[in-house]
């Protein structure tokens, strides 16, 4: 017996529209438009890649509330990076804050970023965060990556939530021990031994699953119950994807040539 995870429907996912492309052509476009956004330069490509993340979103079905407190949380991260930039970045003038003069070329690099990282993580969001874990590692065994790292993806979707039980009942046991978090160094302690009884119950757990999955004929190699097909919206899907690339790649070339 060989270790199997059941994939029921494989790959076709979701109410209808955009969501029953094959995951394998959402893999790849997703790197694609990754590759090729990050290569461009003229903010109004940009603002075409951009304007085509959130177009993939509306096809995709992502829900408008939660998907914009992702990003607004993607963007807090670079926030600082941003606001830095035009006065970190020499180039012409542009205008003084606090003695501070902030540059043409920093501020264009801010946009820049800003507009690359939200096209791409939208991209992504709408085209891979879309897809179930288990059909997400079968599409990834179906492209060829190597074996370990998919079982990896596929072990860590399915026990992070088990960890996260499991942080749970230890904060639990240390409320119900009155701890309350302090800046102290008792604090630090007690924190300290959370995480590292964390690390020795995850590492027990990891033993005992290992275990288990190979009395049950584990030997290492992924496999999957059915396969992937390719249909005829699919081959639109490619289509259509292919023409808003080579736009993009012509825009960016016809505005650097003028």
């Amino acid at each position: 017996m060989s270790s199997v995870f059941p994939v029921s429907a494989l790959g076709r996912e979701g109410a209808g529209g955009l969501s029953a492309t094959d995951p394998r052509l959402r893999i790849v476009t997703a790197a694609i438009f990754a590759v090729i956004c990050v290569s461009l330069t003229s903010l109004i490509a940009l603002l075409l890649a951009l304007a085509g993340a959130v177009a993939l979103a509306a096809g995709f079905n992502l829900p408008a509330g939660p998907t914009a407190r992702r990003m607004a949380a993607m963007d807090g991260f670079i926030l600082f990076l941003l606001i830095s930039l035009p006065f970190t970045v020499p180039g012409a003038p542009l205008f003084t804050l606090w003695g501070l003069t902030a540059s043409l070329e920093g501020l264009t690099l801010a946009m820049q970023i800003a507009l690359k990282s939200n096209a791409v993580i939208l991209s992504v969001m709408a085209l891979v965060g879309t897809v179930s874990p288990v059909t997400l590692g079968s599409a990834l065994h179906a492209l060829h990556v190597p074996g370990a790292l998919v079982h990896l993806l596929l072990f860590t979707t399915r026990y992070i939530g088990v960890l996260q039980d499991e942080y749970a009942r230890l904060r639990l046991a240390m409320r119900a021990r009155a701890f309350r978090p302090a800046n102290t160094l008792h604090t630090y302690r007690s924190f300290g031994y959370l995480v590292g009884m964390m690390l020795i119950r995850a590492l027990d757990r990891s033993d005992r699953i290992m275990e288990a999955m190979k009395c049950r004929g584990f030997d290492g190699r992924l496999h999957v119950m059915a396969r992937f097909r390719l249909a005829y919206a699919d081959w639109i899907f490619v289509g259509v994807i292919g023409l808003g690339l080579l736009a993009l790649i012509g825009v960016e070339w016809w505005l650097r040539a003028a």
